[in-house]
């Protein structure tokens, strides 16, 4: 399939899902019905509008063994990549069994996938779970509690406390800066300049992270993003 980075957006989104539950619907003869959950940037994508398009499509994908197939015809005949739905996720600290239990319907296609989603404070639950600093994590938590506070729901730390109960019985899986940052973000009246600064940041992070890798190729295979931070930290330090 295609080594290109590819973007979602809502329309092709709803596009591709379109496809998947047609093709699965006709190699699975109909009988079985497939359940879809859609997490992180997906989530983001569909339930706020302060995210134009996302690189992740990470699910909880519930269906016949088929459905592997059907994922692979709609990366074939769109040039995408073969995991462009995946749950690798379920591999990270952010995975909950209970999310399939908080989630709610976001669509139903032909008859047969039923997509759901994450919102609210147990997708800031994830994202503060998750805490990249070098993605759009920070930047959604920001971007969640504006525009649930724009549609009349409050985000309060009373609800994340217990969206973290909920989900992961706790917060011990949060560092203690990134609980400082939820409680900073839930307080915070005006967000537009904090998420303008707080994404920008990110932005800056992924481009250093690149560059390193450009820089040490060798070297950058050998670690992750979040050790390759540390060490530009440290350097920072001696300057």
């Amino acid at each position: 399939m295609s080594s290109e980075i590819i973007t979602f957006n809502k329309d092709n989104l709803n596009k591709y899902l379109s496809e998947l539950a047609k093709r699965y619907r006709k190699i699975s003869g109909g009988r079985i019905r497939a359940e879809i959950i859609l997490i992180g940037g997906a989530s983001v994508l569909v339930n706020y509008g302060f995210r134009d398009s996302t690189s992740d499509m990470d699910a909880i994908i519930l269906a016949a063994s088929c459905m592997q197939e059907a994922i692979y015809y709609v990366a074939e005949k769109h040039k995408l990549p073969d995991k462009w739905l995946n749950a690798d996720f379920k591999r990270t600290t952010s995975y909950s069994q209970k999310l399939i239990q908080f989630s709610e319907h976001y669509k139903t296609f032909s008859n047969i996938m039923d997509v759901r989603t994450i919102r609210g404070e147990y997708l800031l639950a994830m994202k503060l779970v998750s805490g990249r600093k070098y993605k759009n994590d920070l930047s959604d938590i920001i971007g969640i509690v504006k525009d649930e506070r724009n549609k009349g729901n409050t985000i309060t730390m009373e609800k994340l406390n217990a969206a973290m109960g909920d989900l992961y019985g706790g917060w011990d899986n949060v560092t203690e800066e990134l609980k400082a940052f939820a409680d900073k973000v839930l307080s915070v009246d005006n967000l537009d300049d904090y998420f303008n600064a707080i994404r920008a940041n990110e932005i800056k992070t992924r481009e250093e992270i690149l560059q390193f890798r450009e820089d040490n190729p060798d070297d950058s295979k050998r670690k992750t993003a979040n050790e390759i931070l540390e060490e530009l930290k440290k350097k920072e330090k001696t300057i």
